[in-house]
Parts: C-alpha cells; structure tokens; sequence
C-alpha cells in the first residue's frame, strides 16, 4: 500500500476532472471502477476508485482518491493504493501501486 496526502487550493471541480481524466488517459488499462460524490453543510466530499494493470507486478493495482473541501477553503486530497503484491502472505512487490501513486503526482 502506498499513500498520497496532500492540501492544494484551487477550484475543486476543475481539480476533480483533472484527475480523472488524467488517471484514465494516462494508461491504456486503467479504468474508473466507481464514484461518491457527498454535499453537506457546505462541505463537498467525493471518492473515486480507479484500477489498472501492472505490467511491472504482474497484476491488477487499485487507487481510491478522495477530495475533501469545506466552502471555499483548501481541498485536502488522500490518494491510497492498494493491491501490487503477489505474495500470499507478505507483501513482496509494490512497484504497481508506486507507480499509480507516481501517474497522481504527476497530474497534481
């Protein structure tokens, strides 16, 4: 598992289409797998939970980012990755999910 926190200010729709349009036209596999969008009290909350393929690792890596923004104020981002082992019991190669974390960073 591999995590990403991170506050940015701008403009949280712009941010959010910027990400998901970097994510899935960043790789030829990777897709968005689901989505949740909250609005309360001036509060927005949305989650996305993208997948892709691990040429590196053999297998299938999954990333949820979540955006979080009260009014007008800073948006936090928590991106995690999760599924790049092959092992049973152990995590023995993460490469996959650093890498789907490393495609993030560099849309942001």
């Amino acid at each position: 598992m591999a995590k990403l926190e991170q506050t940015i200010y701008g403009n949280f729709n712009q941010l959010l289409s910027q990400i998901e349009d970097g994510i899935i036209n960043g790789s030829v596999s990777a897709s968005l797998e689901d989505s949740s969008d909250f609005y309360e009290g001036g509060a927005r909350c949305s989650v996305r939970v993208f997948e892709r393929y691990s040429y590196m690792g053999g297998n299938r890596v999954s990333m949820n980012v979540t955006l979080f923004q009260v009014g007008n104020g800073p948006i936090h981002l928590t991106a995690i990755t999760a599924g790049g082992s092959q092992a049973l019991f152990f995590k023995v190669n993460t490469f996959g999910e650093e890498a789907f974390l490393d495609k993030l960073r560099e849309i942001l």
